[in-house]
């Protein structure tokens, strides 16, 4: 009879302090692991080849730890366990808490917060080839793994293979910035090409090529993203690269709280939507000056491994101000938009809350110039300051801040045309 999960992880424990490496080995072969072995070498190979290079097959944790001893033919496949963050937790306690505190486990939760997504196709989210693929990431409840089973999409509820790629679940493998690279580039978060481009991630390229030695610093993202290998992983300015309290540059201030209007935090009025209890619970934004400072702080002393303080808080200051920079663009086409639909021009979408321009609609947005505003935040906003803040000068000038400008140019044209039709087709209709 097979040992339950939690039952057998104990008994190798308990058992391991008395096995020699040999031991071991021999044990291995007659354990509830054995009759998964035997069958999956010849149907799914390369899982077993994996787990055989894993540290999970040294320490003869089999299979029926993480999947369960339900499933045990192929006649009984639904009955396979797939694991959750929990699962690891048996052993990997600390790492899992950490996860739970950080940005990545509310993942899924924040993408499932946009209106838009709701409207994309099953595959996109759920099956996970395009949003959902990244965003899997993050913790799901036990309703939702049972909704997603039902059509179909029961994998990728274990969010910590998505960095431990499964089933060799290195932590080499993680501590490599290309564990990072296939969710964090392209579009609206280009941060693998700012990385890599810029002389930190040079310099590890050099360093892997053994151009450089050993021992030379070459920062990877988990240098500056995971210190000490904590699994929170975040930032300061956090994704959206909005906080509270406001700043208080007025200019700013006002800038910024346009950005909030857009984003459906705040309503036209400046009042605080049921959005902010969203914002509060995805933890995508730091909402009080302490949150931001401790991250900041955090950062500093990372910077300082290998460049003075008052260079880190100079270079972070830069960053600062391009945020400041890039939401005065922002907010000055945002206002353009919006007064459009004050005067008339543009009528109020009937999934909108308010006549007022809502930049989550993302590329649903109903009309081009909204269309337009979209990719000037998500796209050239945040490569203005992400490339800023990664060191990447081609990133932050030309495909960032250049792109911005250029984008508030087409807006303005874009408005002037729409008023313009908009005032001869009353004057047509008054005929």
């Amino acid at each position: 009879m097979l040992l339950r999960p939690r039952a057998y992880l104990l008994a190798l424990l308990v058992a391991g302090r008395m096995m020699t490496p040999g031991m071991a080995s021999a044990a291995s072969s007659a354990s509830p692991n054995a009759q998964c072995i035997e069958c999956h070498t010849k149907t799914t190979p390369s899982i077993v080849s994996d787990w055989k290079l894993s540290k999970h097959s040294q320490s003869d944790i089999g299979c029926v730890v993480c999947h369960g001893d339900e499933h045990t033919s192929a006649a009984d496949v639904a009955k396979v366990k797939i694991p959750t963050p929990d699962t690891c937790a048996q052993c990997h306690a600390d790492q899992v808490a950490q996860y739970k505190k950080g940005k990545h486990s509310i993942a899924w939760a924040a993408m499932k917060a946009m209106p838009t997504i709701h409207w994309q196709p099953m595959a996109m989210v759920e099956g996970e080839k395009g949003c959902g693929g990244c965003h899997k990431i993050g913790m799901k409840t036990t309703a939702e793994i049972a909704e997603l089973k039902q059509g179909g999409a029961e994998f990728g509820a274990a969010a910590c293979d998505s960095c431990h790629t499964r089933h060799t679940f290195s932590v080499a493998e993680a501590r490599q910035p290309q564990a990072c690279e296939s969710c964090h580039m392209g579009f609206d978060h280009a941060q693998w090409e700012m990385y890599s481009s810029s002389k930190h991630g040079v310099r590890n390229e050099l360093k892997n090529l053994k151009v450089l030695p050993e021992n030379a610093s070459a920062p990877t993202c988990q240098t500056c993203h995971m210190q000490e290998g904590n699994h929170e992983v975040r930032t300061a300015w956090g994704f959206l690269a909005v906080r509270l309290p406001l700043p208080e540059d007025k200019q700013w201030a006002a800038d910024r709280a346009t950005i909030l209007q857009a984003l459906g935090v705040l309503d036209p009025d400046g009042k605080p939507t049921a959005l902010v209890d969203t914002v509060k619970a995805a933890d995508v934004a730091r909402l009080t000056q302490e949150d931001w400072q401790r991250e900041r702080d955090k950062m500093i002393k990372t910077c300082n491994q290998c460049h003075s303080g008052n260079f880190a808080r100079q270079q972070l200051q830069l960053g600062d101000d391009m945020v400041r920079n890039a939401d005065r663009l922002m907010a000055e086409a945002i206002q353009i938009v919006a007064g459009l639909y004050k005067d008339g021009v543009l009528d109020k979408p009937k999934n909108y809350a308010y006549p007022f321009p809502n930049l989550l609609t993302f590329h649903d947005a109903p009309t081009v110039i909204e269309q337009k505003l979209f990719v000037m935040y998500l796209e050239h906003r945040m490569r203005t300051f992400q490339g800023t803040f990664h060191n990447s000068n081609d990133y932050a000038m030309w495909y960032g801040w250049s792109e911005m400008q250029r984008d508030l140019t087409e807006i303005k044209e874009l408005s002037a045309n729409m008023r313009r039709n908009h005032t001869t087709g009353n004057r047509a209709a008054a005929k």
